[in-house]
């Protein structure tokens, strides 16, 4: 749907706008435009689809089930921007401007022609915070443990071929085991999703970039630990 959504806005974004304003924030409206079968649509309605269920539904959540159906309730706003018509147009200018190509699949098959001097970005679903917070299907199928694992060896094989790779996660123990030996940035982010509204606001996040030494970065400088005492040195 997302990628759809994109191809749609570099290729007809008059469609779009035309497709979009058929919608109206009403909740009969949303649930019976969830419950549609995707398969037989167009990608200008799959993405009109996509554009108004993300601004109507609760927190601007975009998450399926295990049948690769959406499921995010209905949400609660005064007045949602439903079109967004200047925004998608400088979108649609933007595309349209490059020579990019969009495509959906699997992050490998993405990445298997790049090489030296390539920049690579990687955002993958992240590792949970905790034991219980195991939420990581934003799509059918999921994004688990092992396909944390395989990422990371491709980060590796990129980094032998002469790319530059960065990557973004949650800053875990899990997540600096994985990417030990690369630069691991950590910074500090928004956060407006949670079920909790006491526990949105900022988390830390990690930066994985492959072309600074490797080690842990914090405030822009390398920290380096030492058996007495600890030091930063600003990264070459």
């Amino acid at each position: 749907d997302l990628t759809a959504c994109y191809r749609v806005l570099k290729s007809d974004v008059d469609a779009l706008v035309v497709a979009l304003r058929r919608y109206s924030y009403d909740r009969d409206l949303f649930y019976e435009t969830r419950a549609k079968d995707t398969r037989g649509m167009s990608d200008v309605e799959r993405a009109a689809r996509l554009i108004f269920l993300n601004r109507t539904c609760f927190n601007g959540l975009w998450r399926v089930n295990s049948e690769g159906k959406f499921n995010v309730p209905f949400g609660r706003y005064k007045n949602p921007r439903i079109l967004d018509e200047e925004n998608l147009r400088e979108g649609a200018k933007a595309l349209k401007a490059t020579k990019a190509k969009i495509v959906g699949g699997d992050f490998e098959s993405a990445t298997k022609n790049a090489g030296k001097g390539d920049f690579v970005y990687f955002d993958p679903p992240y590792v949970p915070l905790t034991k219980t917070a195991m939420f990581t299907d934003y799509v059918q199928g999921g994004f688990g443990l092992l396909d944390q694992e395989r990422l990371a060896r491709e980060l590796h094989r990129l980094r032998d071929l002469g790319a530059h790779v960065m990557l973004s996660n949650a800053d875990t123990p899990a997540t600096r085991k994985l990417y030990k030996g690369f630069a691991l940035h950590i910074v500090k982010v928004g956060r407006s999703i949670n079920s909790d509204p006491t526990k949105r606001g900022q988390a830390g996040e990690l930066v994985v970039t492959t072309w600074d030494a490797p080690g842990i970065y914090k405030d822009g400088a390398l920290a380096t630990a030492r058996k007495r005492g600890s030091s930063r040195v600003a990264p070459s």
